[in-house]
């Protein structure tokens, strides 16, 4: 069952709503208000970056937000970058290093603590 989004014209509040079959339902009212003149609206969607996608598109001289740091994917890049950018191939234990680091961050205070 596909979730459409629709748009409050009365107070631009946006409202999910599972849908059943190809036709647009019927007596939908906006979540917020109330109000009954609802249009559809396109939703977002997400697009999963390949690693090698995420390497290629990275650039070290932007500045990067706070998400960025937070997403374990990240770890290591910079690394990764500059091993690339120097023609350098990641031996396997390197590569094992960082996704291990990537699956369980907390490691490094762990690993530093023995």
């Amino acid at each position: 069952m596909p979730i459409y989004e629709y748009k409050c014209t009365s107070c631009g509040g946006v409202s999910s709503f599972f849908v059943q079959g190809f036709r647009e339902p019927e007596d939908l009212c906006c979540q917020a208000c109330g109000g009954k003149d609802l249009k559809r609206v396109i939703s977002r969607v997400n697009y999963h970056q390949s690693q090698s996608d995420r390497l290629s598109s990275y650039d070290p001289r932007t500045r990067k937000s706070g998400d960025f740091y937070r997403d374990s994917r990240n770890i290591g890049l910079h690394a990764e970058h500059m091993l690339q950018k120097a023609g350098v191939k990641p031996t396997d234990e390197f590569k094992s290093k960082i996704e291990n680091l990537r699956s369980d961050p907390s490691r490094v205070i762990k690993d530093s603590d023995k």
